[in-house]
């Protein structure tokens, strides 16, 4: 693992360490995508074969379960939406980019620019950050074939419905595809027990795939 905010952390070979320290098989994934796995199986995705599932709190993270599969990448690293780019020349990522999805919307941008923490955001720093994931998803909806968007995490679920009726009609601005133009972005159902959830999924999806 590599992440871009912890410096201590970066190449560290977390899987082989917990193997050696446990002395049994273990499974390691990122929490967006445990969470998109979580919302699967027990959450507001139950129905649903195709879906973007957002973090949207300290920094921002997604994952990506199109025809029932989550989506792996190369590298077992898709679903980083945080790292779209919806602000040309804005703000300095911790990816090294400008304008990111993270680098704006996340709790740290918010602070980073306005100088006060995203619980305390006024109502236009709000409806910004509505129209930024918004438009985001509704971009990603075109691409990806998804009419369903599952958001979690203090910044969103803080902001409460006026987020949620911003990036619904942000998303509704750019999603023009007929297959995509009623994408829809809700909250999460999974609350607190999303974490734990997913945590335990990504095991058994570990395990299901070795058998």
């Amino acid at each position: 693992m590599s992440p871009l905010n912890i410096a201590q952390w970066r190449s560290f070979s977390l899987l082989q360490k917990l193997r050696d320290a446990l002395n049994t098989e273990v499974y390691v994934d990122g929490d967006a995508r445990a969470l998109a796995l979580a919302e699967g199986a027990f959450g507001a995705a139950r129905d649903i074969d195709s879906y973007l599932s957002m973090v949207v709190s300290t920094g921002v993270g997604g994952a990506f379960v199109l025809n029932g599969r989550l989506l792996d990448g190369a590298t077992g690293n898709a679903g980083h939406v945080g790292h779209l780019n919806v602000v040309t020349n804005g703000a300095l990522c911790s990816c090294g980019a400008r304008g990111c999805l993270e680098a704006e919307a996340s709790g740290w941008a918010i602070e980073s620019r306005t100088g006060r923490s995203a619980s305390d955001a006024d109502q236009a720093t709000r409806l910004r950050t509505g129209e930024l994931v918004g438009r985001a998803v509704g971009t990603l909806s075109s691409v990806l074939d998804f009419r369903n968007c599952f958001v979690a995490g203090s910044v969103a679920l803080g902001f409460g419905d006026e987020f949620f009726v911003e990036a619904n009609k942000a998303a509704r601005t750019v999603a023009m595809m007929p297959y995509s133009h009623d994408v829809e972005i809700r909250k999460s159902q999974l609350g607190n027990d999303g974490p734990l959830l997913g945590a335990a999924l990504v095991g058994w999806r570990g395990a299901s795939c070795e058998d």
